[in-house]
């Protein structure tokens, strides 16, 4: 199934009178221009032009290439929750296939969306499956301190049933935690001051076990190493299971386990080092507990910063009516319609290719 059979349920809100291109016509093309690289409305217009032949081998684009200002105008009107489950539908269906997964939960800041006021730049929060590396949603927020109720919004949307969570402290909330266990879903979830008597209590409990039994410390640690750039990271998890000693566990949906994870970096001979503390719905399994931690932020690395490197997300200056949303939604797709591709290139390289190449453009679409 093509993914823009996805959209068929998508309601097209116009009038029917002068109405002469097709809704799923606009986004057909806006999706496969933006996987050629381009960046605006103007850039997806004279995408269109050119590849107009090769278009019409997909959709029928009756009236030709709508001007710039109508595909800003339709794009902008398209309602982004509807929009958004169009996407989740593609995405639930082809996670079908490819197993269970880390899930990563973090927010992002379009920085020139804004009209006038910064402070008015779009806020989002996206969920990204890291072993298949694709970004499962992306959910409007009104702001980063607002992030909890948008993650909220996106649990209850997603099929998390037999895979990790993993959010940063700010989500680490009964609420949350609650909401993740009755989706079928395992959590991992950083705590700090939010959660300022839990986290005191971990300590505690972390320093008692190494007074009282050195054994299970040493059997529940597992330790790595990692260099590169100058830079040397050990890095020291210790998971213990969750013990009646722990009052502050009352109230968490299916915690089973704690962990410290210590980082020692050595720079220019200079050393630092940190400590972190997390709560689990997972049993006492190091390294996995070590792979879901280090993953959390493949959201930053393979998500973020392509979306802002490759498909200059942070630059644009989209700003009309709901568009900003809703490309950020397309972008998505484009990427994982990249990603999911068995063609050995980055997601820019495969970008470049799409422009070049009609026969890659349609593996990439289709393949």
């Amino acid at each position: 199934m093509s993914f823009i059979d996805h959209f068929e349920t998508l309601e097209d809100t116009r009038s029917h009178i002068n109405k002469k291109h097709e809704l799923l016509d606009f986004i057909f093309l806006t999706v496969v221009a933006i996987l050629s690289g381009a960046e605006g409305w103007k850039d997806i217009k004279q995408f269109g032009d050119n590849k107009i032949d090769w278009l019409r081998k997909f959709r029928r684009f009756e009236n030709g290439i709508p001007v710039d200002d109508t595909i800003a105008r339709i794009i902008s009107t398209l309602e982004p929750t509807a929009l958004l489950t169009c996407f989740v539908s593609w995405v639930n269906e082809i996670r079908i296939s490819q197993g269970q997964s880390v899930i990563n939960f973090d927010g992002k800041t379009l920085r020139h969306s804004f009209d006038g006021d910064r402070k008015t730049a779009i806020h989002s929060v996206s969920a990204y499956a890291v072993e298949q590396g694709l970004v499962l949603a992306q959910c409007k927020s009104l702001g980063k301190k607002n992030e909890v109720s948008t993650v909220m919004e996106l649990i209850e949307l997603l099929e998390i049933k037999g895979n990790i969570i993993t959010a940063d402290a700010m989500h680490c909330l009964k609420k949350v935690a609650t909401a993740i266990d009755k989706k079928g879903g395992d959590y991992v979830l950083q705590v700090k001051n939010n959660q300022s008597k839990l986290s005191d209590e971990i300590k505690a409990y972390f320093h008692k076990v190494r007074r009282d039994n050195k054994e299970l410390i040493a059997t529940h640690t597992h330790s790595t190493t990692n260099d590169g750039h100058g830079r040397i990271e050990q890095r020291t998890y210790v998971q213990l299971p969750v013990s009646s000693w722990l009052e502050q566990r009352k109230g968490w949906a299916n915690l089973r386990s704690v962990i410290e994870v210590t980082r020692v970096r050595y720079l220019n001979r200079n050393q630092s080092s940190e400590a972190a503390y997390y709560i689990s719905s997972l049993d006492v399994n190091l390294p996995q507990i070590a792979k879901t931690i280090r993953s959390h932020w493949a959201i930053e690395n393979s998500s973020h910063w392509v979306l802002d490197m490759t498909f200059k997300e942070d630059e644009s200056r989209i700003r009309r009516g709901d568009a900003p949303e809703n490309m950020a939604t397309f972008r998505r797709f484009a990427m994982n319609l990249a990603r999911l591709s068995s063609i050995k290139d980055s997601v820019k390289g495969k970008l470049k290719q799409a422009a070049w190449s009609d026969d890659i453009r349609q593996q990439l679409i289709f393949g």
